[in-house]
């Protein structure tokens, strides 16, 4: 049962900023690509529908902290864990390294909700066919 993820992004010019570094937004666009890929990779995705209902993941909470530069063309090593489980929401955190160094540290909180066009988006405990495949990570104590 997964409960963590690997994936790889090299940097594109387009995610620079005026510096010749990339854009601290660009973090969150990539902690949100390697969500799409964990979920797909189990059959899903962020945007399914279940039971004639549409089901999404609106964000609760984001965050990203920056340790070390990260410039045009070089190529980041995403290694994303799932470090709370809940009934109804998951806690992502996302670790980005360039080679052995440890780039960014991220986390973000997506709650499962019925997301039906014309309604009040309602959170709901995550589908068991979703819930089933995903694991906390193990506690680790040299994070």
């Amino acid at each position: 049962m997964p409960h963590e993820y690997h994936t790889r992004r090299r940097i594109e010019f387009s995610d620079t900023d005026m510096a010749g570094i990339i854009h601290f937004t660009r973090f969150f666009i990539f902690m949100e690509s390697a969500e799409h890929e964990f979920l797909r990779s189990l059959g899903t995705s962020v945007a399914t529908e279940i039971d004639g209902n549409k089901i999404g993941w609106p964000r609760l909470a984001a965050s990203c902290e920056y340790f070390q530069p990260v410039k045009f063309e070089d190529v980041l090593d995403i290694h994303m864990t799932i470090a709370r489980k809940g009934g109804k929401s998951i806690t992502y955190q996302f670790i980005f390294k360039k080679g052995d160094l440890e780039v960014a540290r991220g986390q973000v909180t997506a709650v499962c909700c019925i997301c039906n066009p014309g309604e009040k988006l309602r959170a709901i405990p995550i589908p068991d066919c979703i819930a089933e495949q995903i694991q906390e990570a193990p506690s680790s104590d040299s994070e």
